[in-house]
């Protein structure tokens, strides 16, 4: 039976496939980690306050870059080098949704604007970590090896996405509603491109690892084709509607250590 609950066991059971896939996310987090690092250190002054939260939110991102990595050596195995069609974040980047690397790498500080922009990116991709995470928690929760690692990275996702609600909520009080609106609904469409497309590269590599069929792996990639359909015709309004959580600061304080991973 294909089901998302048998095509990611499939892909844990196999050596080649679950380093691929640990790699891809190891790799995602690092670089959100990264990202979030820089942003906190040229927060602008008018949003200084903002900044331990943006920190702890790269080290959440770094935690979880570590944790793959971990899973991977509790196997024995190596991070492989992550196909470029494959690199979700490096593909954002150059559909230009979030802020520019050279921008960061810079010591030119932010502006509030830019705030916004990485408020509303980090929201939809948010977004997309926390769905993804509730799915491999709902059958993947109690697993003996990675079960515990699913269920921690699960809810650092679902506090980001929190934040990044509260955060935007409180940037549109203060003026800038027209702003995150159209920035939310230029990224949540590039985003569902841009997963498409990995979702596709993703497929057709675990699809020769493991050695799937023509027709299971057109069926899949049918599949793919058939979310960005939804996606494209009105299922990006989930990622662009915001409410406040239920959860209050939910980024307040330090990030959660995670001895047992790294």
């Amino acid at each position: 039976m294909l089901s998302a609950k048998s095509l990611f066991q499939e892909i844990l059971d196999h050596d080649a496939s679950f380093r691929l896939f640990c790699s891809i996310a190891a790799g995602g987090e690092a670089q959100g980690g990264w990202e979030n690092a820089r942003i906190a250190a040229l927060t602008p002054e008018e949003e200084r306050g903002l900044a331990p939260r943006i920190a702890r939110h790269g080290a959440d991102e770094d935690k979880h870059g570590r944790i793959f990595r971990a899973l991977l050596r509790k196997r024995g195995l190596q991070p492989v080098e992550v196909p470029p069609a494959a690199d979700y974040t490096m593909l954002l980047e150059r559909g230009g949704i979030g802020l520019a690397h050279a921008r960061l790498s810079g010591e030119e500080p932010l502006t509030v604007e830019d705030i916004v922009v990485y408020l509303a990116h980090s929201r939809v991709t948010e977004q997309r970590a926390s769905e993804q995470m509730r799915l491999l928690r709902k059958h993947f929760a109690d697993h003996p090896d990675i079960g515990r690692a699913v269920r921690m990275i699960a809810d650092d996702e679902d506090d980001h996405l929190a934040y990044c609600h509260e955060e935007l909520l409180r940037l549109a009080a203060a003026g800038h509603g027209r702003m995150i609106q159209r920035t939310l609904r230029t990224c949540a469409l590039a985003e569902i491109r841009v997963h498409r497309d990995v979702s596709l590269a993703v497929t057709a590599a675990m699809g020769r690892l493991l050695g799937w069929s023509w027709a299971r792996s057109a069926l899949l990639a049918a599949g793919i084709h058939a979310v960005y359909a939804y996606e494209r015709l009105g299922g990006w309004r989930r990622m662009v509607s915001l409410r406040m959580p239920e959860r209050r600061d939910p980024l307040g304080g330090p990030a959660t250590p995670s001895p047992e991973f790294a």
